[in-house]
């Protein structure tokens, strides 16, 4: 009987350690957020989201003010547009800008936002108009080579005059 309790707790323990591992790996691959604040949601039209994938944060002065609630293609346009959910004590002026940085040199990407000055601000369903595509690596580093190839070969160095 005292074998079956130590079986039955030794169980208990090791699921409830499973479940905290589950959570912390959902946790720290933005998967799941437990925010219970109120949002309203605002979309936005980029020529180019890079990486940039849905429950991203949108950061304001470094400060996590909303996730990014879906991305999706507008055929007419072709233009990508996300669609930006926004805790409902930040509060934006309507003339307020976006653009996709990133984090570190190769980390993830993000959205930051920039207040405006307008009276008025953001409210549930309003489109973001100034906003900023993601600046892609690979675009950067391709047009360093361009410009280099350009150039030309580099010339030779010449030795000081001899006498």
């Amino acid at each position: 009987m005292q074998r079956s309790k130590n079986d039955v707790w030794v169980g208990l323990f090791v699921l409830l350690g499973a479940v905290a591992l589950l959570f912390l790996a959902l946790q720290s691959a933005n998967l799941l957020s437990m925010s219970f604040q109120s949002r309203y949601r605002v979309t936005a039209k980029f020529d180019n989201i890079g990486g940039l994938k849905p429950k991203a944060a949108i950061k304001s002065s470094g400060v996590v003010v909303g996730r990014v609630e879906s991305i999706t293609f507008d055929d007419k346009v072709y233009q990508a547009v996300v669609t930006l959910a926004l805790d409902e004590r930040f509060l934006f002026p309507k003339d307020s800008s976006i653009k996709i940085l990133t984090s570190g040199l190769l980390g993830e990407q993000y959205i930051g936002i920039e207040a405006g000055a307008d009276d008025k601000n953001l409210v549930a369903g309003d489109a973001i108009g100034t906003t900023q595509s993601a600046v892609v690596l690979e675009n950067l580093i391709s047009q360093f080579l361009y410009s280099k190839a350009e150039e030309g070969p580099a010339k030779p160095a010449t030795a000081g005059n001899k006498k």
